[in-house]
């Protein structure tokens, strides 16, 4: 099984466009978006290429594919004009065998020493922080994407799970950094 995982577009049609182009190389089974879809956000400045318009079909294009969670920015009118799901706080996959648990990460946060009840050999994938990490603790790999469209790490990125194994990569597909189980 094969995932990409992305976090915060905040409706930057250039960062989707980008996105689009690392899913086409990349040819996952699913995508995982961690919330704050199309809306940038009252604490944010607007991205780069904000354009939520542009950003919905190129997101429907992939509804059978999408496994999303509601960020603290999206909201249910956002729901009126996605495809996919994408108001649940929570969401519980399984994989190669492993507990997938995934979360924005706005409710609720975890300290950088808690765990969630999770079993050694789970992960926990998060957005929010606009911050991307690839850590473990407790025995469960904490995953954040960063964001593709305002980082506050320097670099746009995203996440790929890929039969056992996550990478941390810059938008333009280059690997930053990887963690098996």
């Amino acid at each position: 099984m094969k995932l990409v995982i992305a976090s915060d577009l905040h409706g930057s049609a250039s960062a989707v466009r980008a996105l689009a182009t690392r899913v086409e190389a990349e040819t996952p089974d699913r995508i995982v978006l961690l919330g704050d879809l199309l809306y940038h956000g009252p604490r944010n400045d607007l991205p780069d290429g904000y354009a939520p318009k542009e950003v919905v079909p190129i997101l429907n294009e992939w509804a059978d594919r999408i496994v999303a969670v509601r960020g603290n920015c999206d909201a249910e009118v956002d729901q009126m004009v996605l495809a996919f799901p994408c108001m649940a706080d929570y969401a519980l996959m399984e994989i190669d065998d492993h507990e997938l648990l995934l979360s924005h990460g706005h409710v609720p946060r975890f300290a950088p020493d808690e765990s969630p009840a999770l079993a050694p050999g789970s992960a926990l994938l998060t957005g929010h922080t606009h911050v991307k990490s690839l850590d473990r603790r407790n025995g469960v790999l904490f995953v954040n994407p960063g964001s593709t469209s305002i980082p506050k790490d320097g670099s746009a990125s995203y996440a790929v799970y890929d039969h056992g194994a996550f990478a941390l990569k810059s938008l333009d597909g280059v690997t930053l950094r990887e963690a098996g189980w």
